[in-house]
């Protein structure tokens, strides 16, 4: 039987190759992705009226025609996660069969929430209700009490999760159990593409997940960032600069550049930190901000509200559009942790070697989710909990000056010290972009390779050329607000393929881990 990595050509074929076959560098994941972001870019910069014109209409019509897409593989993934993680294939061991996990259990954990999320989830923790609150699709269902608490678990729950734990599991068997030399999205379609793979559809394929790399984590990078140097400039009395945001940046740069040049040691050290202030952070706000048992049973009945609507909060299309709910939220939401998946998976994936199919799934799913569910229970509960009783009016603030950053700084205020809230903030999203970003580094890093093992470190200079690319495109990109906007939809825009591509992934995965276990081992 033919192996995953057999050559595609045969030794006859060698001398007619071209003279960069054998240069280690792959410039298809390499050069070409950083030119056409840098073309995109300029002409996001340059013409961006024009520019959000043709992008608004693009998004207008998969979001208005191919919605149910979205929304079909949303609610697939999560189906096809749990009935594989239940399934025979569960049992596989992504390693030697009887290794031991690489990491221990919480410390694997911990590495599989901070490379899935990033500085983003302090962010919208506490505001998200607040984008919810004035929907007439809230004002449909029931009270703001109930649902705009419960839209934030339904965006960041189960779904999104499963995304991640499905293609973790995908990419681990490929890593760990065929051992490929080749880290990238095209090989992980290569038991369907075959000889394709190593062709025009397999080079397409992985272009456009370098491309959806580089503008979903410029997004990300970018979102938060302004609540961050509000924060800074809050604590230090200062006014927010341009110069401080970027300051900001480039210290979150040097960071997680240090982090990735020590290589996992690294990695896993920044997580460990990064989960101690985060945790810190929400139980500084559950103890001391005056409503422990208003966030519990909120977030109780939330929960539970989620888990009782699930399937109808999942198909919800508005075919009607009398709210244009699910094209606003639900479906960009699904969209924008389908770009996401380009990285987060394969790092996961690649840290759980030893541990088996099904650990790797429920693992994700239950890690990802507890953190990700109790940050908005406690931080975004809290902040409702101001409103419905009247302590702040928070709605009124955001009227007001429709600055999200500066209004979530006026929750803060009301802590008692809050002070020491901004200071858990500011170093929480700091080691959250840390931890998101290095991982993501190391992840595009080896990805530029032709081939590159599984335990093999890349070069220093991969490493710094990611590490520069990741920080320079929110740079250039953060302060223009049009410009900001654009990329967020080209991320929209990214996800309608790149998820065609997860589905040839993960069914490529379900016949091959067949086949492996229908074929006799030692």
């Amino acid at each position: 039987m033919k192996t995953l990595n057999a050559p595609a050509e045969g030794p006859a074929k060698t001398s007619k190759a071209s003279p960069w076959r054998h240069f280690p560098i792959d410039p298809f994941t390499t050069v070409i992705p950083l030119f056409v972001i840098l073309l995109f870019c300029f002409l996001f910069l340059a013409a961006p009226d024009g520019s959000a014109s043709v992008l608004k209409t693009i998004r207008s019509f998969l979001e208005n025609r191919l919605g149910v897409y979205y929304l079909a593989m949303g609610l697939g993934m999560l189906v096809l996660a749990l009935g594989t993680a239940f399934s025979r294939l569960g049992d596989i061991v992504l390693g030697k069969p009887g290794e031991k996990p690489a990491h221990g259990f919480f410390a694997w954990g911990g590495m599989l929430f901070t490379a899935g999320l990033a500085a983003d989830i302090l962010f919208y923790s506490f505001c998200e209700w607040v984008l919810y609150a004035g929907e007439s699709r809230v004002a449909e269902l029931g009270s703001m009490q109930d649902w705009a608490s419960t839209f934030p678990l339904f965006h960041w729950g189960p779904i999104p999760w499963s995304f991640y734990a499905m293609l973790a599991a995908c990419f681990g068997f490929m890593i760990h159990v065929r051992g490929v030399k080749k880290q990238k999205y095209s090989e992980a379609c290569r038991p369907l593409l075959g000889r394709f793979t190593d062709k025009a559809p397999g080079k397409a394929i992985d272009v456009l997940a370098v491309f959806a790399l580089v503008a979903g984590t410029a997004t990300t990078f970018s979102l938060a960032t302004p609540l961050l140097a509000a924060a800074i400039s809050d604590l230090v009395g200062v006014e927010t600069t341009k110069a401080l945001s970027i300051g900001v940046l480039l210290v979150t740069c040097a960071l997680y550049t240090n982090s990735v040049i020590h290589g996992m040691r690294g990695v896993k050290l920044l997580s460990q930190l990064c989960m101690i202030f985060f945790m810190g952070l929400l139980a500084y706000v559950f103890a001391f901000g005056g409503r422990p048992v208003y966030i519990l049973e909120t977030g109780f009945s939330a929960v539970g509200n989620m888990l009782q609507n699930f399937i109808g909060l999942s198909t919800y299309t508005d075919p009607l559009r009398t709210t244009e709910f699910a094209q606003n939220w639900t479906i960009f939401y699904w969209a924008y942790w389908m770009v996401w998946c380009v990285a987060a998976p394969f790092f996961m994936g690649g840290i759980s070697r030893g541990r088996t199919v099904r650990q790797v799934i429920l693992g994700s799913l239950f890690f990802g989710l507890a953190a990700t569910l109790v940050s908005f229970v406690v931080l975004g509960n809290y902040s409702l909990g101001l409103q419905m009783s009247g302590e702040l009016d928070v709605l009124a603030l955001y009227g007001a000056n429709g600055d999200l950053y500066q209004t979530i700084l006026e929750i803060i205020h009301t802590l008692p010290a809050s002070p020491v809230v901004s200071v858990l903030l500011v170093i929480s999203m700091i080691a959250f972009y840390a931890t998101s970003f290095d991982s993501i580094t190391l992840v595009a890093s080896a990805y530029s390779y032709r081939e590159i093992e599984a335990d093999k470190e890349v070069s220093l200079p991969m490493k710094l050329f990611w590490a520069i690319l990741l920080i320079l495109l929110p740079v250039v990109l953060l302060f223009n607000e049009s410009s900001m906007n654009n990329l967020q939809t080209v991320s929209m825009i990214a996800a309608f393929p790149i998820g065609m591509v997860i589905l040839l992934i993960v069914f490529a995965f379900l016949k091959d881990a067949k086949m492996y276990l229908s074929s006799p081992r030692k």
